[in-house]
């Protein structure tokens, strides 16, 4: 499932000024969408389908009230969700869609004079509030928003199942991304943007049961994400779960060799991330789950006593865990793990060899 996390959430500004070019001399002001389009607020504009709450993919209008949303969107409705009008049928909106993708092309890029004095459009008042004030008002690029907003919207779009519209805003979001790379290198942030980007592009072809792109995407993601340092919980969570993802795929394909070469992979990337910081609870819960995962692909290529030890050693690891009272969700998934792993030793022998690993922990 798509992360709910964007990956732009920490990126900085690389041309915001720093700390120590600031001064009481200087006022910065954010950057603002004219049409309400932001990454930080639930906000819908005038371009956005009323239907996934994203901005419009694939125009379609109704047939005579004339209002719009997405053509998936609309697709499955028989009566107008604004006005309850019968629909008599869907015709493309091409000037709307046209208005749209404009307006994603542009949305951010304008860029602002820095010094106040210099912008045209600032009205007499103000220029003689920041005259009296001696104060140089910096504008900052709203460009450098463009992937936290396509991220937004595609992740909007993924919730009301467009996989189409998140696809389109996932991909738009990853070209700029390369292009930065192309010109800056490849940075951590940079890398670690396009990696989370790449595997959010894999959800959606999975979820369209496109499996080959979906492991394309993914395969990519790892990819990018192995570049980076291994001290960043977040970035090794997000390999590791990319890494799952893959190896889930592998074994729906009935490819239980390569499964269980992406499983131990993110098994031996979340035992480093334990290593490297023992007191996060749900790092070892992962690690626990991780375990389960390559117990059940041993298992079922008939290495059993392999298997055993494996669903053994999660258990040790979560009967090793000691939880805050405040932490009831880890407690419960805690319970929940163990319970999987315990019942499986206690099975010994699994009676449905053919019940994909990610269907038989999905609960956990």
């Amino acid at each position: 499932m798509m992360t709910p996390v964007c990956p732009f959430a920490k990126a900085g500004r690389p041309s915001e000024p720093s700390k120590k070019e600031t001064s009481a001399d200087t006022a910065t002001i954010p950057p603002k969408c004219p049409l309400g389009y932001d990454s930080q607020t639930f906000k819908l504009g005038p371009l956005s389908c009323m239907i996934c709450h994203a901005l419009m993919f694939d125009s379609a209008k109704c047939v005579p009230c004339s209002h719009s949303f997405c053509q998936a969107c609309i697709s499955n409705f028989k009566d107008c969700p604004l006005c309850g009008a019968d629909i008599e049928k869907i015709e493309a909106d091409s000037n709307l869609q046209g208005l749209v993708d404009r307006f994603i092309e542009g949305h951010a890029r304008i860029k602002r004079s820095h010094n106040a004095e210099d912008n045209q459009d600032s009205t007499n008042d103000s220029n003689k509030n920041e005259d009296k004030n001696n104060k140089r008002v910096i504008y900052e690029d709203v460009s450098l928003e463009r992937g936290a907003f396509l991220v937004q919207q595609a992740m909007r779009a993924f919730r009301a199942q467009n996989i189409e519209s998140a696809k389109s805003r996932l991909s738009l979001c990853a070209e700029d991304i390369r292009g930065q790379l192309e010109t800056m290198g490849n940075t951590s942030e940079l890398c670690s943007q396009l990696g989370a980007v790449l595997g959010m592009l894999g959800d959606c072809c999975r979820a369209a049961g496109d499996a080959g792109s979906a492991v394309s995407y993914f395969e990519e993601s790892v990819e990018f994400l192995s570049k980076l340092p291994r001290n960043d919980w977040e970035i090794m969570h997000t390999l590791s779960i990319s890494l799952n993802k893959i190896g889930d795929l592998k074994y729906y394909d009935g490819d239980l060799k390569s499964a269980r070469s992406y499983y131990f992979q993110s098994l031996n990337v979340r035992r480093d991330a334990v290593k490297h910081d023992p007191n996060v609870p749900s790092q070892i819960l992962d690690l626990a789950v991780s375990f389960a995962k390559v117990a059940d692909v041993d298992r079922n290529l008939g290495d059993e006593d392999v298997a055993v030890d494996e669903f053994e050693e999660g258990i040790k690891l979560l009967e090793s865990l000691t939880l805050k009272s405040e932490e009831s969700a880890l407690e419960q998934r805690r319970l929940s793990v163990m319970e999987f792993l315990k019942s499986q030793v206690a099975e010994k022998q699994t009676s449905d060899v053919s019940s994909a690993p990610e269907e038989r922990t999905a609960e956990i």
